[in-house]
């Protein structure tokens, strides 16, 4: 059991080589997304977008936030009713990995995980058990680190040792099956529902990306009055361009 990671750089070329190494079919892969207004750079991303990863700056405001709004929320329990698979984070660093999966064993991406993969086999495995079980499962899975370090220094930029603390954090927002918008983040308390989406919209359509913005408005202002988006990276699966 390792209790950090290398931080995976917000580079789609990266996050897909990783979904790939675990079991996601070669027809889906990360984009980067430059705007969630222009119509014109937003036509660029295939559709349906199946899930967004946002990666920004953790700061002492978003963690206040965290706390807040975490501490009267009882720890999260799995059930078998559970509409996403959610995982608690204890790996340091490793907010990029536990995006990518959130991002494949939930909602319509999961039908494009190859049979008999290891994404395949955590989700067979994972869904039964607790919130504690998941966190024993995941620091102890070789092959999910065995992944991650094959592509945690393939970026554009030095990947930073394991050990140095990065303040940079990865979040998920997720369509279930059920066409609930999910915000999944291993720091938090558990999975957050947003809202029902209609069954034709995606993650990148104006009733999700309404929430994903609401986020980065949040935590612009907790920067800087004046801040803008420059700080954050947004990445989407999608099908993949032919």
């Amino acid at each position: 059991m390792v209790n950090s990671f290398v931080p995976l750089e917000s580079n789609p070329d990266v996050l897909t080589r990783l979904a790939e190494s675990l079991g996601l079919s070669d027809d889906l892969s990360f984009h980067d997304v430059y705007s969630l207004d222009d119509p014109d750079l937003l036509s660029f991303i295939p559709r349906p977008a199946l899930a967004l990863m946002l990666v920004f700056p953790v700061s002492d405001a978003y963690e206040e936030y965290r706390r807040e709004q975490d501490k009267d929320t009882p720890p999260f329990e799995t059930s078998s009713d559970d509409d996403v698979i959610w995982l608690k984070q204890t790996i340091g660093n490793a907010c990029g990995t536990y995006a990518v999966l959130h991002s494949t064993l939930n909602g319509p991406a999961f039908d494009h995980v190859r049979p008999n993969s290891v994404l395949a086999q955590f989700k067979a495995d994972l869904a039964p058990l607790t919130t504690k079980e998941r966190v024993g499962y995941i620091e102890n899975s070789n092959s999910l680190e065995a992944a991650h370090s094959a592509v945690a220094s393939d970026g554009d930029t030095t990947a930073p040792d394991a050990t140095e603390e990065v303040n940079l954090h990865f979040v998920a927002f997720v369509k279930s099956k059920s066409n609930v918008l999910y915000e999944l983040d291993g720091r938090r308390a558990g999975p957050i529902r947003l809202t029902k989406l209609a069954p034709e919209n995606d993650v990148l359509s104006p009733a999700a990306v309404l929430f994903v913005k609401r986020f980065m408005d949040r935590e612009a202002q907790a920067a800087s009055p004046s801040a803008s988006y420059l700080s954050f990276s947004l990445v989407a699966l999608a099908p993949s361009l032919s």
